[in-house]
């Protein structure tokens, strides 16, 4: 009994809404302080998590990337990449939604985060989507599933929890979530298309832009390209670290806002601070996951449950099915950071014991996440959309549910044509 009170005190806190952070951390404290007996062990375990969170390198990436996307924000490049994109695709049924996601897919590779990209991408293109007549279903759900776009594509802040929780290289999994990410990219853009072929009262209206205003169109945009270019270029060449990266992403940004005339002082001193605040509490978790980890290993967990699935001797695709299913339903009630910390201490050494690729598992565990990010009942990104774009949590609902269909099918692909994932790292220098 007392080896599972901890995880029933966890589960306990989860269902009160207490913060993710202090829910874990409280619960691992419990746990150590039942297998040690000792107060010393705890405040020492303590101690030492919160020091080295706080001072490991790799975790810096996180708010380097972060700030990228708020001065990206600040900027208004998401503006500039809905405006041309929409202009090429608007005289096509459906091609503002189709402008949408491929919108949410460039600002990804600024972002590196589904929640803020929802948040960002709802203020405008719902206002455009809505003038011409599309419905808020279709308008809800192109925004809330092309949002998950930005935990696939790098950089991801959910590709750089994985690596750090399970020591694989932040590096090649950034890469890894490129190709995936575009095939997510083009079957959801074809689902939208399915959609309004059978039910054109979801978009009934067209517009041509003339060419030269396409052209136009495009100008603002080629800023936003290069940062991406390069951010992908260093990450892609191995000659910077990712977080140097990081680093580097964020000045150009910066100074594209400052070039563009866009980014103020007053945006640049915002920016800063939803970093630090985001930045605090992603860090918090993970103390919190480092914590309650120490527990696991403590009451062998992990270990035991390898154990019991290899005495199973079941086929290593049924093992990696069930996984898959036990993410989509826990995800429906969990951000995707604390998920992936929570989990990925029972899942990695299994699935590593199996024989798969830690590369290949990190992207099909970022694609297993955003599912749940989207889907009822508590997918998270349905909700910033729901409440930024003042839309009824049912009918966000009905549109990420058609959609996720896309989400489904390249979490298929990628299982069963692996390479879909490895083969852009496995080229890396």
């Amino acid at each position: 009994m007392s080896e599972s009170l901890p995880i029933i005190v966890l589960l306990i806190a989860l269902i009160l809404g207490i913060p993710i952070a202090f829910a874990l951390a409280g619960a691992g404290i419990l746990g150590v302080y039942l297998f040690t007996g000792s107060w010393e062990s705890v405040i020492g375990q303590l101690g030492t998590t919160l020091f080295t969170t706080a001072s490991e390198y790799l975790l810096t990436t996180i708010p380097m990337f972060i700030l990228m996307a708020y001065f990206a924000s600040s900027s208004g490049l998401a503006r500039d990449l809905f405006n041309g994109l929409s202009n090429w695709l608007s005289h096509i049924r459906g091609g503002l939604a189709i402008a949408t996601v491929f919108s949410c897919g460039i600002f990804g590779a600024m972002s590196g985060a589904s929640v803020a990209a929802a948040s960002v991408m709802a203020n405008i293109a719902m206002p455009n989507m809505r003038r011409f007549g599309y419905s808020e279903e279709l308008a809800a759900g192109a925004i809330g599933v092309g949002a998950t776009l930005d935990i696939l594509i790098p950089p991801s802040v959910g590709m750089v929890i994985y690596g750090v929780a399970t020591e694989t290289s932040i590096g090649k999994l950034l890469i890894a979530g490129i190709i995936p990410g575009i095939v997510l990219g083009i079957l959801l853009s074809l689902a939208i298309v399915i959609w309004v072929t059978i039910s054109p009262k979801h978009a009934p209206q067209t517009f041509r832009v003339p060419w030269p205003e396409r052209f136009r169109g495009l100008l603002p945009i080629w800023p936003t390209l290069l940062l991406i270019i390069c951010v992908l270029g260093l990450l892609y060449s191995g000659v910077v670290t990712p977080t140097e990266v990081g680093a580097i992403g964020a000045l150009m940004s910066a100074v594209i806002g400052l070039a563009m005339k866009r980014l103020t002082w007053a945006g640049m001193i915002e920016a800063l601070r939803l970093t630090i605040r985001v930045t605090a509490m992603i860090f918090l978790i993970i103390s919190g996951a480092k914590i309650f980890g120490y527990y696991m290993t403590l009451s062998q967990v992990p270990q035991n449950l390898l154990t019991v699935v290899t005495e199973m001797q079941l086929n290593r695709w049924v093992v990696i099915s069930g996984i898959v299913v036990g993410y989509f339903v826990i995800s429906m009630f969990m951000d995707e950071i604390p998920l992936l910390l929570i989990t990925l201490s029972l899942t990695f050494p299994l699935v590593m014991s199996l024989g798969f690729d830690p590369v290949w598992f990190g992207v099909l565990s970022i694609l297993m996440v955003a599912m749940g990010l989207v889907f009822p009942p508590v997918g998270m990104v349905a909700f910033v959309v729901s409440a930024t774009a003042n839309v009824k949590l049912t009918k966000v609902y009905k549109g990420t549910s058609i959609l996720v269909v896309a989400l489904v099918a390249t979490t298929i692909l990628v299982m069963i044509f692996p390479q879909l994932a490895l083969w852009l790292p496995s080229r890396m220098k």
